[in-house]
């Protein structure tokens, strides 16, 4: 049985988990350009100028995507390296003592969370609502009216 809140939820909690990757690349990456590649050249981030605009793309594009259920899957991959690239420079937790080792620790965790929800979008897809699930059910329809 279809319930008729499911979409309506669904493009709700993939617009809240989009927000903070589009946000943080249009409201404090672009702007700040040189100064973040600043802090990731002093973080020992290789090549910052190139890697930064490398992260603003895959933050718009996998945030717009995810949020759109379109080309979800491609999206939550591209946050997913992501995450994983910023968690690794940024939040070393194991490298630090006291309150900054706590509170990378937060960050760390925050972004493991946001990566399992991206490995839960890879695997399971977009869900209800979607760009890709209309596409899906269209395709399906016209397969069945062409027999």
């Amino acid at each position: 049985m279809h319930n008729p809140i499911t979409p309506i939820v669904s493009i709700g909690g993939r617009v809240m988990l989009a927000t903070i990757f589009v946000m943080s690349a249009v409201g404090n990456k672009i702007p700040n350009f040189e100064g973040v590649a600043g802090y990731m050249a002093s973080a020992g981030v290789p090549a910052p100028h190139f890697l930064l605009a490398g992260a603003i793309v895959f933050l718009i594009v996998g945030g717009a995507t995810v949020a759109a259920g379109y080309y979800a899957r491609v999206g939550a991959s591209l946050l997913l390296v992501f995450l994983a690239l910023a968690t690794y420079y940024f939040h070393d937790f194991w490298n630090l003592e006291g309150q900054e080792a706590q509170m990378q620790t937060i960050q760390f965790m925050k972004n493991l969370s946001m990566a399992g929800a991206m490995v839960f979008i890879i695997a399971n897809g977009s869900g209800a609502g979607s760009l890709d699930g209309s596409g899906a059910a269209k395709q399906e329809t016209s397969e069945k009216e062409s027999f």
